[in-house]
């Protein structure tokens, strides 16, 4: 690629310091070396002026220590030097300098005595820096551009995005049209003394719309709309941020009314306090410059900040308080309604069958977010392509929900069949412990075929509506579902696997919850023991370092969490033991079609009896004697 023209000057610079360099370079090394001939060299040696000879003959120089003068009475006399070029055909010097009694020895001249590979390397250390600094910048600004910002500026026609094209997000829309108000007209707010926001965080999980929203607000106010990401701000050299922060801002100034939208904003607002002494300096200095430039001195009614994290919780308080991030708008999973709306949107690209109803694949993906539901559709397009189909077919959509939450299914995997009739009897004993729990959630699918990383089967629950509260009882409903695979292996086969490791997990990570945050257990009381990394200042886990927390305290925790857990994998046992014909004649079922699901898989969890109510019980060996390993 050829240089730009704005980088002709910088290059001829840096040749004009290469010429200086290796003209520099070319000179004598010891420039305080005295030139004499070759017969006066030899005079000097006969009249006992030089006191030592070093011979080189491959630089073809012969260089003399030369006796000085004393110039006070007791002072150590100044030495000099003098050089001239070797004579290898004068056969007497080397006699001439013994018969004076001069040492001399011989040296061969080494590249690395030469200083031309010192003085260039550096040299070339510093073009490759500059070259590399140049690239940066796409628009030639050479080093300029390293501490300019590279927010993108969204064309003059707008982002192309409006309120329409978002779905799903009605409350969080609603709040933003406020914005988009004040930057239409403003006078109608300043007339009554208010003022436009200064900083709007979008808050919520992955996937959710954040980024979305706020270019439909820049579309709909049809104004200026600056992009970067956190992280685009943080260099490893000092002070770097900080310059990318008034640069942006300043540029942001000229284009007054604008949006400054920041995406991922954690990674440069992340809470000082956080990570203790020895944290990352540049990292706070880009933060105080955000806070000094987004409440300073000037007063910038024409800019608003937007930005969006979905780690609200380890920002700066600074960031958040009235004044920079004045308002917050939580942007969440959508519910059904919002589901359906965000399948129309996004329907509306695809070639579907005319059978297809998108309100019953917004039942199919409860939790779901907008990135999620637009994945699966693309995933449900593909699938039709790839069986040449005319359009996208309920099959393709069922097809890529699997995909989507479960992962690819494995068709190279072949397992052996008694670890494919432990993992039928595995999943069955979760279906028959969810079915038998008052409450849970229906099930929808049990397959055995193997998906995704390290998935060799998988049962799927579907939520007949969505729940924003679950009661004690259905908690423990959740856990006993996750034992009933493992109560599976219990009691069919007398032993074990390594597949109920993740079901251990999850119900584990449950139990803990329910007795250290939610306030479950009887013993602990309703005191809050978590913490956001869930670990305590000793050590132990699950004790946040609250009020009162002790190893003490951990100890009572675990022993309750240990309890809940005992409680659970018993209930789910009990469950099997009376179910356990059922349990059979699901399994053998389900090892010849490999995929239970509909009218089928509901013939057996029909006949499923109900589980008697909770109620706490011992820890003990849970399987009888007369049902272990039939």
């Amino acid at each position: 690629m050829n240089p730009t023209p704005s980088r002709w000057p910088a290059i001829a610079g840096f040749a004009l310091i290469g010429l200086v360099v290796l003209w520099i370079a070319s000179m004598p090394f010891q420039l305080s070396a005295t030139e004499v001939t070759w017969t006066e060299f030899k005079q000097l040696v006969v009249d006992g002026e030089i006191e030592k000879v070093t011979i080189n003959a491959e630089a073809a120089t012969v260089t003399g220590a030369r006796k000085g003068e004393p110039v006070k009475e007791g002072e150590v006399p100044a030495r000099r030097e003098v050089r001239t070029n070797f004579v290898p055909v004068d056969e007497g010097f080397v006699p001439l300098l013994e018969e004076h009694n001069v040492p001399y020895q011989a040296t061969a001249r080494s590249g690395c005595e030469s200083p031309m590979l010192f003085l260039l390397m550096p040299m070339a250390f510093i073009l490759i820096f500059w070259m590399m600094m140049s690239r940066r910048d796409s628009g030639g600004r050479g080093m300029a551009a390293f501490g300019r910002s590279s927010a993108q500026l969204a064309p003059e026609e707008g982002t192309g995005v409006t309120f329409e094209d978002v779905a799903g997000v009605e409350e969080a829309a609603e709040e933003l049209r406020e914005v988009v108000a004040f930057l239409k007209t403003p006078e109608k707010f300043s007339t009554l003394g208010g003022r436009p926001p200064k900083g709007v965080l979008l808050v919520g999980p992955p996937g959710t719309g954040k980024t979305l929203l706020a270019r439909a607000v820049a579309g709909e106010a049809e104004v200026p709309f600056f992009s970067i990401s956190g992280s685009n701000f943080v260099e490893m050299f000092v002070g770097v941020g900080a310059a990318r922060v008034r640069d942006l801002f300043k540029t942001a100034v000229e284009h007054e009314p604008c949006i400054v939208f920041i995406d991922e904003l954690d990674a440069v607002g992340r809470s000082r306090s956080v990570g203790g002494p020895g944290g990352n300096e540049e990292r706070e200095q880009t933060l105080n410059q955000l806070l000094v430039e987004m409440d300073g001195f000037d007063n910038r009614g024409g800019i608003i900040v937007m930005a969006a994290t979905n780690r609200p919780e380890i920002l700066d308080p600074a960031l958040l308080r009235p004044g920079r991030f004045d308002r917050q708008v939580v942007v969440d999973r959508p519910g059904l309604d919002g589901r359906h709306q965000i399948l129309l949107v996004h329907a509306k690209k695809l070639v579907m069958s005319d059978e297809l109803d998108l309100e019953e694949i917004a039942k199919l993906t409860p939790g779901f977010a907008g990135a999620d539901l637009a994945n699966m559709l693309n995933e449900a397009a593909i699938l039709a392509a790839r069986r040449d189909g005319d359009a996208v077919e309920m099959e393709d959509i069922k097809e890529a929900i699997e995909r989507t939450v479960v992962g690819l299914e494995k068709k190279t995997l072949r397992l052996s069949e008694k670890e494919k009739r432990i993992v039928a009897f595995h999943e069955c004993g979760h279906a028959i412990a969810g079915a038998a729990s008052p409450g849970s959630d229906p099930v929808q699918r049990i397959s055995i075929i193997p998906r995704g990383i390290a998935a060799l089967g998988y049962t799927s629950f579907l939520p007949e509506e969505d729940r924003h509260l679950s009661t004690k009882a259905e908690l423990l409903n959740r856990i006993t579902m996750a034992f009933g695979g493992r109560a599976a292996e219990e009691l069919v086969f007398g032993d074990v696997t390594n597949g109920a490791s993740d079901d251990i997990r999850r119900a584990s990570e449950l139990a803990r919850k329910m007795v250290s945050e939610f306030g479950m257990s009887k013993r602990i009381g309703c005191v809050n023991y978590g913490s956001s990394d869930n670990r305590s200042a000793w050590g132990f886990p699950g004790v946040g370092g609250a009020a009162g927390g002790s190893p003490e305290t951990a100890e009572v925790i675990e022993t309750e969490i240990r309890r809940i857990l005992d409680q659970c994998h018993k209930r789910a046992i009990d469950i099997l033991i009376q179910n356990r014909v059922i349990l059979e004649e699901m399994s053998a079922r389900l090892l010849e079609v490999e995929v239970l699901d509909g009218s089928e898989m509901q013939t057996f969890l029909t006949r499923v009896a109900a589980a008697e109510s909770w109620e706490d019980r011992p820890t003990a060996e849970w399987i009888p004697a007369e049902h272990a390993g039939k």
